[in-house]
């Protein structure tokens, strides 16, 4: 059985808004393995980005605790790589430059990390390219660009909060493609956000699926698809029948996408 990489246990979220106090989750538990893929779906507001930010360390729990490999995520942490909807790269710097961004601000060694990151550049198709700026790229390279940084400093986990949801239909498809293939040449454990449920079971290992806020954890679906998985897969009975029962958890209305 593989070591447990990341443990929520007993998470609680409130804030104070307008005087009043809202519960954004409630009593969330659960464990992710060593190098497993694990994704999050659940209606808009539910926390899940609130449940983000608390284990990237920028939020601590009202209630309960989380942990990586067993150390309490207390604050930012270096081993933590994060990923957001937007690439947030730098206008003024160059591709590489911002892939090494995590690197300059961790006071690392440049030298020994600009290797690594030709190497990262070259794995996401983008050799060539390391002495454009953002501007010059495309939405899905940037966003190539913005995953490749949060692996740089070589992270033992991977936060993704929407990364693909800018994105249009077809580019979004070929970034799942591509994020599977980064996450099976690095073996990263990666906790991934969604409102989509065919992106969820396309590239998860278990999608968990979370209530209406307070969010906490209704079900824990396996996808024992083979992997690599191809497009293709989205036709499959297995495909079809775990994307059945996570619609059926939201009464085939949902509040995520289709």
């Amino acid at each position: 059985m593989a070591a447990t990489a990341i443990s929520v246990a007993g998470v609680a979220m409130r804030y104070a808004a307008r005087g009043a106090s809202v519960a954004a989750l409630a009593d969330m538990s659960f464990d992710v393995a060593e190098r497993e893929f694990v994704a999050i779906v659940g209606p808009s507001g539910c926390g899940k980005s609130t449940l983000l930010k608390i284990l990237a360390g920028l939020l601590p729990p009202t209630r309960g605790e989380a942990r990586l490999r067993g150390t309490p995520i207390a604050g930012p942490r270096r081993d933590i790589g994060v990923v957001f909807q937007a690439p947030v790269l730098f206008p003024w710097r160059t591709v590489l430059d911002n892939v090494l961004l995590p690197v300059d601000v961790q006071g690392l060694p440049r030298d020994r990390h600009r290797r690594a990151a030709l190497d990262l550049l070259a794995l996401v198709g983008l050799e060539g390219f390391e002495q454009r700026y953002p501007w010059e790229l495309s939405g899905g390279m940037q966003q190539r660009v913005s995953i490749i940084r949060a692996l740089i400093h070589d992270p033992a986990m991977l936060l993704m909060d929407e990364p693909f949801g800018a994105l249009d239909a077809m580019t979004r498809e070929l970034m799942n493609l591509e994020l599977q293939r980064i996450w099976l040449e690095r073996k990263k454990t990666v906790l991934f956000i969604t409102h989509s449920i065919p992106e969820a079971v396309f590239l998860a290992d278990r999608v968990l699926v979370m209530t209406p806020r307070p969010g906490a954890i209704m079900d824990d679906v396996a996808v024992r698809l083979p992997r690599p998985r191809s497009l293709d897969a989205m036709s499959t009975s297995e495909f079809g029948g775990c994307v059945a029962r996570i619609r059926a958890r939201f009464n085939a209305q949902g509040g995520v996408d289709a």
